[in-house]
């Protein structure tokens, strides 16, 4: 549940704020309510709004997902950051606790995801297949515990649960995420997959902006991997 305390960053054109694993950005077909409503309503009685509030969804991350999410609050601000997401202006950092330590410390994935809607889920393949998409991202592993790894994600492209499909792809799924061939469940039913920082220049004041989300606050696990990296 979103709360004032989440966001981030915020000025008059948009918001960063930092989602729970669990929460949906945007409202599904079933009416399921969303951060974007929620915050809405919370501009609409902080602001003393008399009619409907703005609020554009810029991009999303997976509801099992957690971290940093963009909104813009003027149509300005949504046109030229849609227009920033298409050219790959907006850089966006994940960090991933994985159950395998991948084979090389750092490296480019690059594969052709595939979705398959009727089960909500991609494949990554290494080579060109049917209507799949390119997908690139790039990597280094940032530290491990006894049986996890911190992995650093540069995401180039945006396809279908990307990360979670490239990395189970080559034997490193993310912990809690069953869908994708790791062991167990989270305890929370969300997966270790935080949208660690976005970084690009402010849509209507040409300044850089760089937010970094803190990781989820009651997982000792990330708490000690965040810390590790002080």
């Amino acid at each position: 549940m979103f709360t004032i305390n989440d966001i981030l960053y915020e000025d008059n054109h948009l918001l960063v704020v930092n989602k729970h694993a669990g929460d949906l950005v945007q409202s599904d077909p079933d009416g399921t309510e969303a951060i974007e409503d929620q915050i809405k309503a919370m501009l609409k009685i902080r602001d003393h709004k008399p009619g409907a509030v703005f609020l554009g969804v810029v991009h999303r991350i997976d509801r099992p997902v957690s971290g940093a999410v963009i909104f813009a609050k003027t149509s300005k601000a949504l046109a030229r950051l849609n227009e920033m997401i298409r050219r790959g202006e907006i850089k966006k950092c994940y960090w991933a606790i994985t159950e395998s330590r991948p084979e090389d410390e750092e490296g480019e994935l690059h594969h052709w995801i595939v979705r398959d809607a009727k089960s909500n889920r991609s494949r990554a393949y290494a080579r060109p297949k049917g209507d799949g998409k390119e997908a690139r991202l790039t990597y280094r592993v940032l530290g491990a515990s006894t049986n996890y790894t911190l992995v650093e994600v540069d995401l180039k492209t945006g396809r279908h649960h990307q990360i979670r499909a490239q990395l189970s792809a080559i034997g490193c799924s993310i912990k809690g995420d069953l869908k994708y061939g790791a062991k167990r469940s989270n305890r929370d039913g969300g997966i270790s997959l935080h949208s660690r920082r976005v970084e690009f220049m402010h849509p209507v004041g040409g300044r850089p902006v760089s937010v970094t989300a803190p990781v989820p606050a009651s997982d000792n696990l990330w708490a000690f991997f965040e810390e590790a990296q002080n």
